[in-house]
C-alpha cells in the first residue's frame, strides 16, 4: 500500500507498477503510511528478523520432529521464508509468481495464529487440567486444525485482525491461568524452604529461591512468545503512526 518509490507505467494493454523498497514485517497486520526513512530502517530489521528467525525455526524442527512444537515452528519457518520471497516474487516475469508468494505467506501467517492458539491449550492441558488429558490420535487432531486452509473472501481486517484478536483473548486467558499457576508453585516452594535453616540462622534457601523467581520469569517470558502475546503490539499502532510501537513490533515478532 506505500506508494514511495514506486512506479506506474500504463500503456494500451498493461499496467505494470515497480517498487524499489522492501517491505516491513509490520504490514502483516498494520497499513499505515510511515517517513521513507523510518520504512527502510524497519525493512532492514524485518529482513534481518525474518533471517534468522528462519534459521533457528529450522533448527528447532530438527529438536522437536516428534513434538507439539515441530508444527508451530515449521509454520514460523514457512511464514518468514515467504515473507523474504515477496519481493522476488514480484520481480519474477510469471504471472502466477507474486500471487503464489502472496497466498503462501497469508496461509502461513493464519497457520501460525492458529498454532499459537494451539500451544496455549496444550498448556492448558499439562498444567492447569493436567488429570483425564489423554487423547486419541492427539497431534493428528491438532494437525488437522493447525494446518487447515481458511477460505474467506472478507476484506484485510476481518480475515487477519479478527481472527487474530479472537486468539490474543484466549491466548491470554491462558497465560494468565499458567502465570497464576507458575505463582502458586513458587509459594510452595518458598513455603518449604522456609524450614531449612543452617546453625548460624541464615536461610540455604535464599539462593534457590532467587533462582527459582529467575526460572519462573523465564518461563513466563518464553511462554508470552510462544503463544503470540507480542504480536498484540499490532492493536496499538493500527491507524496512526507509533514509531516505538512499529519497531517493537519488527523486532519481537520478526524474531
Amino acid at each position: 500500500w506505500k506508494t514511495d518509490g514506486c512506479e506506474t507505467h500504463i500503456d494500451e494493454d498493461n499496467v505494470t507498477c515497480n517498487c524499489n523498497h522492501a517491505t516491513a514485517f509490520a504490514v502483516l497486520l498494520i497499513k499505515i503510511e510511515m517517513s521513507e526513512a523510518h520504512w527502510k530502517i524497519l525493512s532492514s530489521i524485518s529482513y534481518i528478523g525474518c533471517g534468522l528467525s528462519a534459521f533457528f525455526s529450522a533448527c528447532s524442527i530438527v529438536t522437536y520432529v516428534f513434538f507439539i512444537h515441530v508444527s508451530l515452528s515449521g509454520a514460523l519457518l514457512l511464514l518468514n521464508t515467504t515473507f523474504l520471497l515477496t519481493e522476488w516474487g514480484a520481480t519474477v516475469e510469471l504471472d502466477w509468481a507474486c500471487e503464489f508468494v502472496a497466498a503462501l505467506t497469508h496461509y502461513s501467517l493464519l497457520c501460525c495464529f492458529t498454532w499459537m492458539a494451539i500451544e496455549a491449550l496444550h498448556l492448558y492441558l499439562m498444567l492447569i487440567k493436567v488429570f483425564n488429558t489423554y487423547y486419541k490420535h492427539y497431534l493428528l487432531k491438532l494437525s488437522l486444525a493447525g494446518w487447515c486452509w481458511i477460505r474467506d473472501d472478507s476484506f484485510f481486517y476481518s480475515v487477519n485482525l479478527v481472527y487474530f484478536t479472537l486468539i490474543f483473548i484466549f491466548n491470554s486467558g491462558i497465560l494468565m491461568a499458567v502465570g497464576s499457576r507458575i505463582c502458586k508453585m513458587k509459594q510452595v516452594l518458598n513455603t518449604s524452604s522456609k524450614h531449612t535453616a543452617n546453625t548460624s540462622g541464615k536461610l540455604q534457601g535464599v539462593p534457590e529461591k532467587l533462582r527459582t523467581s529467575c526460572q519462573s520469569g523465564l518461563t513466563l517470558l518464553g511462554i508470552t512468545c510462544l503463544m503470540g502475546i507480542t504480536w498484540g503490539l499490532a492493536f496499538l499502532g493500527s491507524g496512526y503512526v507509533n514509531y516505538p510501537v512499529l519497531y517493537l513490533f519488527c523486532i519481537l515478532n520478526s524474531l
